[in-house]
This record gives structure tokens, C-alpha cells and sequence, in this order.
């Protein structure tokens, strides 16, 4: 045996073995497996929008019908009754609206999530929400704006279950007030961020 022979097995046995090395999946399978991904978290982030959204509206739909309530039976025996004053008599009527708007923005958005079928186009709903809860937002706060003051200046003479049953009232307008104030906020980020406008 020669020497060639016998140290020909141990440079044989020296020599790590070559393995392939991992191979970086194409350029255009890495953009689509991130733009699914991006897809997936828009839908997450429109469908929590909507949710919260409709939650919001059914607090609002909820306090306003609480204020419209208490107003409305705010008389009393002793000849006190909130349709003597025009500020009171606003904030019923702004309760009203408010109740007859939420409750008919809360069914859509209920029968929309349900079915996926929309009345209008999508543009057309994203504009009527942005502006829908920015006007009663507004008149909410205007109209318990507008009724604190007398029943501040009341309840410095006397207090009694009229001013309270008036206090109530107002708050449960502004808890209103602040449901569609958050719930305006959404619409506008649904409104600025799709490609619909």
C-alpha cells in the first residue's frame, strides 16, 4: 500500500461535508405573502370600526331615549312642567332626533353586519354617517348647553325633583353628545381612509 493510499481516506474524513444553503423565497412571493397579511389587518381594522361604531350608536340610541323620557315626564302637580320653559322643550326635541337618528343609524349598521347588503353605495353612507353624527353631536350639546343654565339658576331657589328630573335629562343629553362626538371621529378616519372618496 502507498502512502498516497493510505492518507487519501483521512483528507476524505478532514473535509466538512458541503451543505446547500437556504435559499430566500422570490421577491414577489414575499410581497404577497406581507400584502395578505396588510389585507387581513385592514379588514380586522374596518370590522372593529364598524363594531365600535355600532356600540357607540346604541349608547348614544340609549341616553338619548333616556333623556327624551325623563323630559318628556318631567310634570309635575304642582304646576311645574318642562313644556313652560323653551330650554327644555328644546332639549325634548333634540332627544327626540337624536333617538330617531341613532335607532335608525344602530338598524343599518346591525342589518349590514348581518346581511353585508347596503342601502346606499359606499361612498354615500360614509359621507351621510361623517355628517349625520357631527350635526346631532352638535345639537346634543347645544341644546344641554342651552338648558343648563336655567336649571342651575333653579335649583339655587329650590331644589326639588323638577330640577332634578331636568338635571337628569340634560346629562343623559351630553353622555349622548359624547357617544357620537367619538363616534364622528371614526367616521372620519372611515371617510379619509378609503379609496371609495
Amino acid at each position: 500500500m502507498s502512502n498516497s493510499d493510505v492518507l487519501a481516506p483521512q483528507k476524505q474524513a478532514e473535509t466538512p461535508p458541503i451543505t446547500p444553503m437556504p435559499t430566500a423565497p422570490p421577491a414577489s412571493d414575499m410581497e404577497n405573502q406581507s400584502g395578505a397579511s396588510g389585507i387581513l389587518r385592514r379588514w380586522k381594522r374596518e370590522d372593529l370600526l364598524k363594531r365600535g361604531s355600532l356600540a357607540l350608536r346604541g349608547l348614544a340610541l340609549l341616553f338619548s331615549l333616556l333623556s327624551f323620557i325623563i323630559m318628556a315626564s318631567n310634570k309635575h302637580g304642582d304646576g311645574r312642567n318642562f313644556d313652560q320653559y323653551e330650554e327644555y322643550r328644546y332639549v325634548l326635541a333634540i332627544a327626540i332626533l337624536s333617538t330617531l337618528y341613532t335607532g335608525g343609524q344602530a338598524l343599518r349598521q346591525v342589518h349590514e353586519l348581518s346581511t353585508g347588503k347596503f342601502y346606499f353605495s359606499r361612498r354615500n353612507l360614509a359621507l351621510l354617517d361623517f355628517f349625520g353624527d357631527q350635526i346631532m353631536a352638535y345639537l346634543l350639546i347645544s341644546s344641554a348647553s342651552a338648558a343648563t343654565p336655567m336649571t342651575n339658576r333653579m335649583r339655587e331657589g329650590a331644589d326639588n325633583i323638577f330640577t332634578d328630573s331636568t338635571a337628569a335629562a340634560i346629562s343623559m343629553s351630553f353622555f349622548a353628545f359624547l357617544s357620537l362626538a367619538v363616534s364622528a371621529l371614526f367616521s372620519g378616519y372611515k371617510l379619509a381612509n378609503h379609496s371609495y372618496i
